[in-house]
């Protein structure tokens, strides 16, 4: 499976987030060209602040391969992942990263931070930006558009949507 596949995999988790009400954000991993592990944000669901679609990804991953290090994998996820994700990814040890949209706000391998590559930590790894970016990008802006479309629909006198 190539990065593209593997990506446009983790798009269709990614609208199967939005479809559910998470914010739109899938993730697979890879191991010898095939997928080993798959998630989907699903915070609101699981009632969770963990339930990010990297984490879920990861532990997918372990169980499928009966191990913690995920030497030899490459996660590839739609949106650059958070301190908490990234962390998650220097203590699994994954071979390499995949990332779809870059995130300005909150992006913690590059954009605010860069845990994938700080020395003091015990492991690094390559990370690939922008693979199909526009693709992954739209899905998020939509996706809060239409958020913020329905709460002024319903902050009006009257409307409920």
């Amino acid at each position: 499976m190539t990065d593209r596949e593997a990506m446009e995999a983790a798009l269709a988790l990614a609208r199967q987030a939005a479809a559910a009400g998470e914010v739109p954000v899938g993730a697979v991993a890879l191991h010898g060209g095939e997928i080993v592990g798959r998630g989907r944000n699903a915070r609101e669901a699981a009632r969770d602040p963990t339930a990010h679609a990297e984490l879920l990804a990861l532990q997918d991953a372990a169980r499928s391969l009966g191990r913690w290090r995920l030497s030899g994998v490459t996660l590839v996820v739609t949106l650059e992942p958070c301190a908490m994700c990234a962390g998650a990814m220097v203590l699994a040890r994954i071979e390499r990263l995949v990332i779809g949209a870059d995130d300005p706000k909150a992006g913690a391998v590059g954009s605010i931070l860069d845990l994938a590559g700080d020395p003091r930590l015990n492991h690094r790894f390559p990370v690939e930006r922008g693979l199909l970016a526009e693709e992954c990008g739209r899905l998020l802006r939509d996706f809060f558009l239409a958020r913020r479309d329905r709460a002024s629909r319903l902050a009006r006198p009257g409307g409920i949507g």
